[in-house]
């Protein structure tokens, strides 16, 4: 009988939750197969089979909370599915005739083998028991060495194991049944009013947990500033299609903003850094996060060496992590890391928030939705521009507000002057 154990994740994580099961007890799995879907704090990963056999039994629950290397079931190499092989009527006959054999009187040559195979499997520590029990015992996942006997010489018999079954079922049961009359009856704080309580997923309590620590334990700050997007929306109409052509991607925004954000870092270091104990650690590369919303909740996927990018390869990049993260298919590498992070609640329509910090980076920069509104051009003349507001939230431990101001000004002045980016390099 092979385990199935929760394999080694990372080093980070240690634990996650069962999301499904792919296969149930009966079912054929081959080698390599996949057996069950773990959710982890950070991606989806999922569980496949040491060994090729059938599944013999599942401890775990869809839902249940697993640590690595716990056992969650078990695979009988041997097995056969079910429905293969001899059917059941066969197999109930098969059974009988080796109860039938086990009762029949032995003849000396056989008892003394009997003797000689029960002496071999006591001195090896297994328990005396017919090949039905064994068999019983091997189907139902129990343990032979607790299961009592009433044979007078000690020998397990199929009915022990049924009734051992019987008694761990019916308790198991009484024991949920007490557990569940002595937990303490829920206030009802809604007077009887619909409600749906709905578990959250790993994911969203890590999310939950990481938010709240980062305002416990960062002086956090948030900044803002506006942007006047004409010039940058000149470029994209006068090059859109163009860079469309050549490039096969959309010129978007994202791409801009990254640009002007790595230059900004690389006038005001401290932005791109975190703190360790009593040190800052000041980064000199430059790994965006860039924030995606998914069903499942908020993910930061990383664009590795953003500043060695061209914008064609940023507009992709941010694409192609976009597309994962809602398909569900970001690995750990994708988003461990990241220097900086850059959110756009823009494309929900919000036109002023606060972005929370990503710990432990101590910047992060908030996008929003772009608004026509009336502008003074000058002391004479009013225009309709297409402004946005920006945010940076900052850790003000080691960035000052003077530090955070000018990063937003500086991202300001080369988003209203975009041509001033071929300078920055």
């Amino acid at each position: 009988m092979a385990e199935i154990k929760v394999p080694e994740l990372a080093e980070s994580i240690t634990e996650g939750t069962i999301a499904e099961w792919l296969k149930q007890p009966g079912d054929a799995v081959e080698k390599g197969e996949n057996i069950a879907e773990l959710e982890t704090d950070k991606i989806n990963v999922e569980i496949t089979s040491e060994h090729s056999g059938v599944i013999q039994d599942l401890s775990k629950e869809a839902g249940d909370t697993v640590e690595v290397g716990d056992v969650i079931g078990h695979i009988d190499e041997n097995g056969q599915a079910a429905g293969d092989g001899a059917s059941s009527e066969e197999k109930q006959q098969e059974s009988a005739a080796e109860d039938k054999q086990e009762t029949a009187p032995k003849t000396s040559e056989e008892a003394s083998e009997s003797q000689t195979s029960d002496s071999e499997e006591t001195s090896e520590g297994r328990p005396v028991a017919s090949p039905s029990a064994r068999k019983l015992a091997r189907e139902k996942g129990l343990d032979l060495t607790q299961v009592p006997t009433k044979d007078p010489m000690g020998r397990v018999r199929k009915e022990d194991v049924e009734d051992y079954e019987k008694n761990k079922a019916a308790a198991s049961s009484q024991g949920k049944e007490a557990k569940k009359e002595s937990a303490p009856a829920p206030k009802d704080e809604f007077e009887g009013k619909p409600v749906e309580r709905i578990k959250m997923s790993r994911r969203r309590q890590t999310i939950a947990n990481r938010l709240v620590d980062v305002q416990q334990t960062s002086a956090m700050l948030t900044t803002f500033n506006e942007i006047d997007m004409t010039a940058v929306m000149d470029v994209r109409k006068r090059w859109k299609e163009t860079f469309q052509e050549q490039h096969d991607v959309r010129l978007g925004f994202m791409s801009f903003f990254t640009k002007a954000v790595i230059a900004a870092l690389k006038h005001f270091p401290l932005l791109n850094a975190e703190i360790d104990g009593n040190e800052i650690i000041q980064k000199q590369f430059y790994d965006i996060g860039m924030a995606v919303s998914t069903d499942d909740g908020l993910v930061v996927p990383v664009v590795r060496d953003a500043d060695r990018k061209s914008f064609a390869e940023l507009e992709q990049e941010v694409i192609d992590l976009s597309l994962k993260a809602r398909d569900n298919k970001l690995t750990l590498k994708d988003l461990q890391g990241g220097s900086f992070t850059i959110t756009n609640g823009g494309v929900f329509g919000s036109l002023l928030s606060t972005p929370i910090l990503n710990g432990p980076q101590v910047g992060i920069l908030g996008m929003h939705k772009i608004q026509w509104r009336p502008v003074a051009v000058n002391q004479e003349n009013m225009e309709n521009r297409p402004m946005m507001y920006i945010a940076l939230s900052y850790d003000h431990r080691i960035v000052d507000g003077k530090e955070a101001v000018s990063f937003l000004v500086k991202i300001k002045e080369l988003l209203e002057d975009p041509e001033s980016l071929l300078l920055e390099g």
